[in-house]
């Protein structure tokens, strides 16, 4: 039986239609289960506080349980791959952090490609970091340690958390720009490390601001520089260190990625809530508390920033010949 030509068309239409109208449905109808967010570190850092934070928040308003699956190990690579091999469809996501831009280059052989195999979904906040010296050092600036750093070569020691991490980077970069010579040594984590400058058993330090604010406050430690692009609120007469080193911005952050052909309308509306919970003041309260600044923004920018990120590091690692420990 031949069908009219209108009606033929009509139907031959609706059937391109149905695909988009099926996958439109799907993403207001995400999520029909709870969703598991990996987290490629161990609870109770800042990184796992943050997951819960914004999972908390996504559970609320989307009306299923986020379940965080810490799975610590390899620098972030095990549980990074586990969420790589998972299903797109919206229901497994992965807390993405500074460590995956590193780790693209650190690491010769990985069994994910990061950038090819995951979709930005949100960025969620930066890590401040601070240029911190014991009060005995002799530099006050950064001008002035690179001076003395210049005058006195391989006699600085900088301490660092473990490879891979923003401080431990943060400190790469600097003898990148600069062309000093700063003597690493390396502690498992950041507490040993800050108790250490702390005791002036070592002389520098990159740390994140959240542990080190209130020692730089009472004098304990003190600030030569903050690595972020601009100063900070909460140390406002702090310089940035690029102020004396154009260029120089290095910090830690975070964000949720998807498996790669994840739908893009389950992307933009976990997008759309995470960006307002990033508006929400209780929200942006508690970021404050644990020493981040909220960094809201859309799929795009954040694949943008991750592009960035991945070249930027990339550079360090190849100049320091770093390989994973």
């Amino acid at each position: 039986m031949k069908l009219p030509r209108r009606q033929f068309l009509h139907l031959a239409v609706g059937a391109v239609a149905l695909p988009t109208v099926s996958r439109l449905a799907w993403a207001q109808a995400y999520p029909t289960r709870p969703v598991r967010m990996i987290v490629p570190f161990a609870p109770g850092g800042q990184v796992d506080i943050i997951a819960r934070m914004i999972g908390q928040w996504l559970s609320e308003r989307l009306g299923q349980p986020f379940i965080i699956d810490n799975r610590p190990g390899a620098g972030g690579n095990i549980g990074t791959e586990a969420a790589a091999r998972s299903a797109a469809d919206g229901h497994t996501l992965l807390l993405a952090t500074a460590t995956n831009a590193v780790n693209a280059t650190l690491f010769d052989k990985l069994s994910y490609n990061f950038i090819r195999d995951f979709a930005p979904v949100a960025s969620i906040n930066r890590i401040p970091l601070v240029l911190e010296v014991h009060p005995s050092f002799q530099a006050k600036t950064v001008p002035e340690l690179i001076g003395y750093a210049e005058a006195n070569p391989d006699k600085i020691n900088i301490a660092t958390p473990p490879k891979g991490s923003a401080p431990y980077m943060a400190a790469e970069l600097f003898k990148m720009m600069t062309g000093v010579n700063m003597v690493h040594v390396p502690y498992g984590g950041s507490p040993a490390m800050l108790t250490d400058l702390l005791g002036g058993r070592v002389q520098i330090a990159f740390d994140g601001i959240s542990s080190s604010v209130e020692h730089i406050r009472a004098g304990k430690l003190r600030a030569l520089a903050v690595a972020t692009a601009a100063r900070l609120e909460t140390l406002p007469d702090i310089p940035t260190i690029g102020d004396s080193v154009s260029g120089f911005e290095a910090s830690g952050w975070c964000g949720i990625a998807a498996p790669r052909n994840t739908p893009i309308g389950i992307i933009d509306k976990l997008n759309r809530e995470i960006n307002a919970g990033l508006a929400d003041p209780k929200i942006k309260a508690r970021l404050a508390d644990v020493g981040v600044t909220a960094l809201a923004g859309s799929p795009a920018e954040f694949e943008k920033m991750i592009a960035e990120e991945t070249e930027k590091w990339a550079k360090v690692v190849k100049f320091a010949g770093l390989k994973p420990e």
